[in-house]
């Protein structure tokens, strides 16, 4: 069992200075964020997939790369994807019963460059339908709630990601905005999200909704991980 109480509330520039300063090892805080979500989930449902044993093998080879100062800003860094976005050998549902076994040959652009970068996947977040829905009530699997007060919705489609971040289940996440399905859960739950500006973000992988629309941003805790978030995933493809 993890001692790191309290460090699932770090925001990504936090923990990257406590993983490079070696006060913290990528393995604890991961550690950390999965027995965190053992115990919200039944309530707050923000996952459709948890991927620990992944995680914990992501944070271990994070801790080798730190170990040499090989490090970049998201190095061991625990984070959710929206399951809209396709993950090679993890399952990809698109919160609908017609995928429920659909496992990738492939990642998508963004889920590839933030593994570049050292990041470590806990899992796939909870959405709308094919991203169809601003609640989080149209998953056919079941519904996300608000971590603020589970009575209440987190916005969709991107209400698992938004979810996970705001009750410390994840540092950040990737969630997919057609209309508002990142800007919209972001309010509801307190976060920042960020639309990217069109083009600026790869779209491959990303199951579409209205792809003359659709783009891939960062759901975080405050500006600066959007930022640092935004700079690993953007550019050309």
């Amino acid at each position: 069992m993890s001692n790191n109480k309290g460090h699932h509330w770090l925001t990504i520039h936090e923990a990257s200075k406590l993983l490079h300063e070696r006060q913290l090892s990528s393995h604890e805080l991961t550690l950390a964020l999965l027995e965190r979500i053992e115990p919200l989930e039944p309530s707050l449902q923000a996952f459709v997939t948890v991927t620990a044993d992944q995680a914990l093998d992501q944070a271990k080879a994070a801790d080798r790369r730190l170990a040499k100062g090989e490090g970049t800003p998201l190095t061991g860094i625990p984070m959710q994807i929206k399951d809209n976005m396709c993950t090679a050998d993890v399952l990809t549902t698109c919160a609908s019963r017609m995928l429920h076994n659909f496992v990738p040959p492939y990642s998508a652009t963004v889920v590839e460059r933030l593994f570049e970068e050292g990041a470590v996947m806990l899992g796939k977040g909870n959405m709308d339908e094919f991203a169809m829905g601003s609640s989080t009530e149209n998953s056919a699997l079941y519904p996300t709630r608000n971590p603020w007060d589970i009575k209440r919705v987190p916005g969709g489609s991107s209400g698992g990601p938004a979810a996970a971040v705001a009750g410390g289940e994840a540092i950040y996440a990737l969630g997919s905005d057609t209309g508002g399905s990142i800007r919209q859960p972001a309010a509801f739950c307190g976060i920042v999200g960020l639309k990217p500006t069109y083009g600026l973000v790869s779209r491959y992988g990303l199951v579409a909704f209205a792809s003359s629309l659709d783009q891939i941003g960062p759901m975080t805790r405050d500006v600066t991980d959007s930022a640092l978030v935004l700079n690993a995933i953007a550019g050309y493809d």
